[in-house]
């Protein structure tokens, strides 16, 4: 979170849950299985718990997941699951207190740990995303892989990706390969089977029903096989987490726009997916807004 904190977009900008379901059902019935409510914080909708169940109902859709920052898990997670909630991946970028504040502002670290264990007694499939920095987390690395042994959960580290004003520059980028050499000096990993589309590359960890994965962002591309589509809070489709949103769905939808026209709309936007990101030298932020002003 940054320190002077975010501007918030007046409600009337945002999708509402009507015009979520209608967006979701457009896309399921063009062969989207796969749902993620993220962020953002999606918690902080006032009656979220409904939307998902909302969307867990449309016809067609596999599953529907959920990121979060785990504050209201503890109290929400039996509901989530029941409305229609697969899993759920929350971000916890630190096990240490001090340093939990300064990352989130937030003095919650112990609320979020009950959070997850709520989480995963509910049956909900339960992952810890983590963002390894040097000189924030990185001496964390074994503690994490310590985490996921205990908990017998997924634990998923994400290098840090460039965003407008985060201080993205490659020198700050901990590689998934430096973070899998330093757990491999603890634990024996065994590379499990992936999907074509799968960002993450996940490991079992003998002797534990725990793992770890990796989401490789920068250093290890996964552009060709990446199926993915990001609907914004307020409507924007973005073909790629790191280019500008193309399209407004939100204001054609408004506009009375039929489906035969979205669908045009939203190919067109399809046809500028990266096969490959550039190389990590040749960088830069390409987006036009935060990572926590995103949402989707």
């Amino acid at each position: 979170m940054p320190e002077e904190g975010v501007a918030w977009q007046p409600r009337e900008e945002i999708l509402s849950f009507e015009e979520i379901e209608r967006l979701a059902r457009f896309f399921v019935e063009r062969g989207v299985r796969k749902i993620r409510l993220t962020g953002g914080e999606p918690t902080l909708r006032k009656g979220y718990i409904g939307l998902v169940e909302s969307l867990a109902a449309i016809p067609g859709l596999n599953q529907l997941a959920m990121t979060t920052n785990g504050t209201r898990l503890a109290q929400d997670a039996v509901a989530l699951k029941s409305a229609g909630l697969a899993s759920v991946n929350v971000s916890l970028d630190t096990l240490r207190q001090d340093r939990f504040f300064e990352i989130t502002r937030r003095n919650e670290l112990p609320r979020v740990l009950q959070g997850i264990e709520t989480a995963h007694a509910a049956g909900l499939e339960t992952k810890i995303n983590v963002v390894v920095l040097p000189g924030v987390n990185e001496d964390e690395v074994i503690h994490f892989g310590d985490f996921a042994c205990e908990h017998n959960l997924t634990v998923r580290f994400i290098e840090f990706m460039p965003f407008l004003d985060n201080g993205w520059n490659a020198g700050r980028v901990v590689s998934s390969a430096d973070i899998r050499a330093r757990l491999s000096e603890r634990f024996e990993l065994r590379p499990l089977g992936s999907g074509a589309s799968d960002v993450a590359r996940e490991y079992a960890i003998d002797g534990s029903e725990g793992r770890v994965a990796f989401v490789s962002s920068v250093t290890e591309s996964f552009c060709s096989g990446c199926n993915r589509l990001r609907l914004t809070a307020d409507g924007q489709l973005k073909s790629c987490l790191f280019l500008p949103p193309s399209v407004s769905l939100r204001d054609l939808i408004r506009g009375g726009t039929p489906d035969s026209e979205l669908e045009t709309a939203v190919r067109e936007c399809l046809d500028g997916k990266w096969s490959a990101h550039p190389p990590m030298r040749n960088w830069a932020q390409r987006d036009n807004l935060t990572m926590v002003q995103i949402g989707g």
